[in-house]
This record gives structure tokens, sequence and C-alpha cells, in this order.
């Protein structure tokens, strides 16, 4: 006469053993499919991890593996339960990995180093982490701010008073301030050392230009009159215009740009 099989010798009849969980570890977000091995874990009525309920995917009739989809937890160790008509589990070890932490931008360079007051300098910070990020001169806000795959950010400088200021990147994760920040430099004044020609009629339309440095942006008179057609070669060396009327004489030609003023020798004769 044959002895019948006590519970727990047949799959399904025993209590839950989990062995192992695969993988061990996963996101916070949870969302991850996670087997699970062991035995007697046909029929799995819940699967949790950390207390909080997994998804039950799949299970295997012999009770050997259960397939489940890991919910969201805090980062941190957390113990795996099966669950089956037979009663819990003993718990498994799983880790809930959360995202890195964001780690400070560093600064490594800064170009140019230097320009002028008036601001609309582009510039390039190399550096890391720079995702995210923002610039301050002396603490006014760069524009044009744009970063390439957090490594390089680019913008264009303020105006500020002449001298060297701070400058100052700026993410969620914390500020790095650039080496030797950047200086402003005050513009230089104009030079104006001849004029051709030197002399014109009394009704004007005299085509002239005048040779100098620093005539970006120039006006210039002629006996206190503006002339007109006013324009500057790109290098800022040499000024074109046009001599308004005048009285017959010797007229001053004073130019002018935003850093000052300087007197041509010998001025304009109308004739």
């Amino acid at each position: 006469m044959s002895t019948p099989l006590l519970p727990g010798l047949l799959p399904g009849l025993g209590s839950p053993t989990l062995f192992a969980v695969v993988p061990g570890f996963g996101p916070t977000a949870g969302g991850n499919q996670v087997l699970l091995i062991g035995a007697n874990l046909s029929g799995a009525t819940s699967v949790t991890f950390g207390g909080t309920p997994a998804t039950i995917l799949s299970q295997d009739p012999l009770g050997i593996f259960l397939t489940v989809r890991a919910p969201a937890h805090a980062a941190g160790n957390v113990a795996v339960v099966v669950t089956t008509p037979a009663g819990a589990s003993g718990p498994a070890n799983y880790t809930y990995i959360g995202p890195p932490a964001p780690q400070p931008p560093t600064v490594l360079a800064l170009s140019p180093q230097s320009g002028p007051t008036t601001g609309g300098t582009p510039f390039a910070i190399v550096g890391t982490n720079l995702t995210g990020a923002t610039v301050t001169f002396d603490g006014v806000a760069a524009t044009n701010v744009n970063v390439l795959a957090g490594v390089i950010l680019t913008g264009v400088t303020p105006p500020h008073a002449a001298g060297n200021v701070p400058v100052v990147v700026t993410t969620p994760a914390g500020s790095a301030t650039v080496p030797g920040g950047f200086t402003y430099l005050a513009p230089t004044p104009p030079t104006a050392t001849s004029i051709t020609p030197t002399s014109g009629p009394v009704a004007g339309g005299t085509p002239f230009a005048i040779v100098g440095s620093n005539l970006t942006g120039a006006s210039v008179t002629v006996g206190g009159v503006a002339a007109t057609g006013v324009l500057v070669d790109a290098t800022g060396t040499v000024l074109f215009g046009i001599t308004p009327a005048g009285a017959a004489g010797n007229a001053a030609v004073v130019v002018t740009t935003p850093a000052g003023s300087a007197n041509v020798a010998g001025g304009f004769t109308y004739v």
C-alpha cells in the first residue's frame, strides 16, 4: 500500500520559497521586468517590493519562475515577498537605484577674456556639467546663452564699466567662478592724422577721406557743420564723407566717436 505524499513535496502545495531576484536592482521609477526564481511560486496572489505591490506578468505552472513589473519606490534596499494561498515567502533583496545626483558645474576657460564696455562680445566657456547654466558678469546676466553637450557654453557679454569683473556660471546644482574673470576695456579715443583733399569749394559737396585710427562709429563736422555720407572701413582706419557748405577760409575738422574726439591737423580750406 502506497503512502500519500505530504503537502509541500508537490509543486504548488507547499509554502513559497524565493531563491533569487533577477536582476537584483532597478530604477526608482519602477516599470522594469524582474524574474523571481524559487519553489512553489505558482498561484501567487501578490508580490511586494518593500511592501509596495508589483504587477504579476506571468507565472510558471511548475512554480519555479514568476515574472513581475517592479513598482516605483524610493532608493535603497527592499524586501521582495511572494504570497500564495499557502502563505508568504521569506524575503529576497532588491535594490532601487536613484538617478545620479546632479553635479555642480566646473569652468576651465573663458575666451575671449576681454572686450569693450559697450558689451556685445561673443564668448565661449569650456567646462563640465554646464547644461541648464546661466552666466553673469559682475551680477549682470549674459544674453543669448546656449550650451552644447554640457561642456561648451556660448553667449554675449552685457555692457559694464571698464575694469575686471567676476564671471559666474550657475546651474541648479551649484555655481562656478571663471578663473581670471573678464576685463571690460574702455573704448580708445579716435585719432585723425590727415584729410584728403585739404580744400574744396564753399558750396560743399567735396568727397574726402580721413586717415586715422579707432574711427568706427564716427561722425565728422567741418567748421561745426556735419559732413554727409560718412562711412568707415572695416579696419576703423579710413573715414569717407562729403563736405557741407561753408564760408571761405580754413575750417576745423573734428572726428567724434563715443570714446572722444580728434581734430584733423590743418583742417579744411573752403575756397
